[in-house]
């Protein structure tokens, strides 16, 4: 009985580990898609402005996050 109890013990620990890790990695998703949303409504701002300096900084920008 006891090695029943332990050995479901284990599988809950693994479960929540599981679904720790998976939890970090939508919020990870979800920030990065975030972040991805404004650096393109940014460069759609300095493409209306003409600004190309800024343009060049953001799709840089744009790279290291993608």
């Amino acid at each position: 009985m006891r090695r029943y109890i332990r050995r479901y013990s284990r599988q809950q620990a693994k479960e929540k580990v599981f679904d720790s890790v998976l939890a970090q990695l939508v919020l990870d998703k979800a920030l990065r898609d975030f972040e991805k949303t404004q650096i393109l409504m940014k460069i759609d701002e300095s493409l209306q402005n003409r600004d190309r300096e800024e343009f060049i900084r953001l799709t840089e920008k744009l790279r290291s996050v993608s």
